[in-house]
């Protein structure tokens, strides 16, 4: 799921217990009663209570409503292998390359978070080229309880008639794969590539030690 959406369904809600609140303060498991009690104590703070103050580095968490369309399907292409090792860290010792962190959530169309979805990237090294007889730059990982992941990789090189991307399978338990593409915005190929599909860009943005993406992905059950 992009940046790119129509307003929080719960925007008429008080802003602690919007569905991202509850996400961020870990309530979304409980029943939603005390959930709704618990996030509204935490805003405000019962009568004769102090608020209970949220720590100033807490992670911020996506914004997603009940009906989001789901996440696209993008061609496999040529270059999937089976049976990647499990992690989630694809950086080789000495790679070059500008070092990349993909982060964000894996939702059904109800917006709750799937714990357990299972995802597997692979991608070109930084010169465009993929390793076929190995598994360099290919791993597979499962979001955790709050349904979110993390990759670190490095931003993939170029080769002839593909834009910069990064190749994704998303499985859910019990349910149908998602084989898709993430894409970075800027890249001059986006405007020539066939395939690119701008629903798919990631936000992305610099960081001291390298770039940070993020991209949250909607799986088509409920």
């Amino acid at each position: 799921m992009t940046t790119d959406h129509a307003p929080d369904n719960d925007a008429e809600l008080p802003q602690a217990i919007t569905r991202k609140r509850l996400l961020q303060l870990g309530l979304l498991a409980v029943p939603a009663a005390a959930a709704l009690t618990a996030a509204a104590a935490t805003s405000s703070g019962n009568p004769g209570e102090s608020p209970q103050a949220l720590p100033d580095d807490l992670e911020p968490t996506p914004a997603c409503h009940d009906g989001d369309a789901a996440t696209i399907a993008q061609t496999e292409g040529p270059y999937f292998k089976p049976d990647s090792p499990l992690r989630s860290d694809l950086v080789l010792p000495g790679a070059p390359g500008v070092r990349l962190t993909v982060s964000g959530y894996v939702f059904n169309r109800s917006c709750r978070p799937v714990d357990r979805a299972l995802l597997d990237f692979w991608q070109a090294d930084n010169a465009g080229a993929y390793d076929n007889s190995g598994f360099n730059w290919r791993g597979h990982q499962y979001t955790d309880a709050n349904g979110r992941f993390s990759l670190s990789t490095i931003v993939p090189g170029l080769y002839p008639g593909r834009t910069r991307h990064i190749h994704v399978q998303v499985q859910a338990p019990n349910q149908r794969v998602l084989t898709t593409q993430l894409y970075f915005p800027g890249e001059p190929r986006n405007n020539t590539d066939s395939i690119f599909d701008r629903r798919l860009l990631m936000t992305v943005r610099a960081v001291p030690a390298g770039k940070e993406g993020t991209f949250d992905f909607i799986l088509n059950f409920r």
